[in-house]
C-alpha cells in the first residue's frame, strides 16, 4: 500500500503561539486555529489528514525560521472560536450551521537542533523551491514534498525523523 503522508509547513508569529507553546500544550497537542485565509482553510479542511507531518515555522520576526517538527492528529473541523465575538479570529459569517473557517489538531514531535532560517534554505538546492522562499507567498498553511520533508529534518539535524515519520 502506498503512504499517503503528506507534508505541511504551517507559520506562526512566536509571540501569537510558539513551537515551545505548543511543546507546553496538554500531551503537546494543540488546534491550529484562527486561519481566516480561504486558499489555507481550504487545505485545512479537505487536505491535511491524520498523521500528515508538519514543518513549525515562526514568521514575523526578525528572522523567521523553520523550528520544530509536529503531526496532525485530528483532520480538519468547524474552528469554533469563528463563533465567539470575544475572539480575536471571530468572523459573524460563521456559524455552527454553516462554518466558514477550520483548523486541525497537531502534536509536537521535536525542536529542530538548527532552526532554518529563509537564507539556510535558499543554500540547500533541493529546498530553494520550497513555497515558504517564494515571493509573494503568505500563506500560513502550505504543502511540503517529501523529499523537501526529509531534507529540512537532515539539515536541521534531526536524521532520526526520517526513518521514524
Amino acid at each position: 500500500m502506498e503512504d499517503s503522508r503528506r507534508y505541511w509547513l504551517m507559520k506562526s508569529e512566536p509571540g501569537c503561539f510558539s513551537i515551545d507553546d505548543l511543546k507546553n500544550s496538554p500531551k503537546g497537542i494543540s488546534s491550529w486555529d484562527g486561519v481566516r485565509n480561504y486558499q489555507a482553510r481550504n487545505l485545512l479542511r479537505d487536505e491535511i489528514r491524520v498523521g500528515d507531518g508538519v514543518l513549525f515555522y515562526h514568521s514575523n520576526i526578525r528572522e523567521p525560521a523553520i523550528v520544530g517538527v509536529a503531526r496532525v492528529v485530528r483532520a480538519g473541523y468547524p474552528d469554533h472560536t469563528a463563533w465567539n465575538p470575544q475572539s480575536d479570529h471571530f468572523d459573524p459569517r460563521s456559524t455552527v450551521d454553516k462554518p466558514v473557517w477550520y483548523m486541525v489538531d497537531i502534536q509536537y514531535l521535536d525542536h529542530l537542533p538548527q532552526p532554518l532560517c529563509r537564507d539556510d534554505l535558499r543554500q540547500h538546492p533541493q529546498l530553494s523551491g520550497m513555497e515558504v522562499l517564494k515571493r509573494g507567498n503568505r500563506l500560513s498553511v502550505q504543502p511540503v514534498s517529501a523529499e523537501q520533508w526529509r531534507d529540512v529534518l537532515m539539515a536541521g539535524g534531526l536524521p532520526e525523523l526520517v526513518k521514524k515519520f
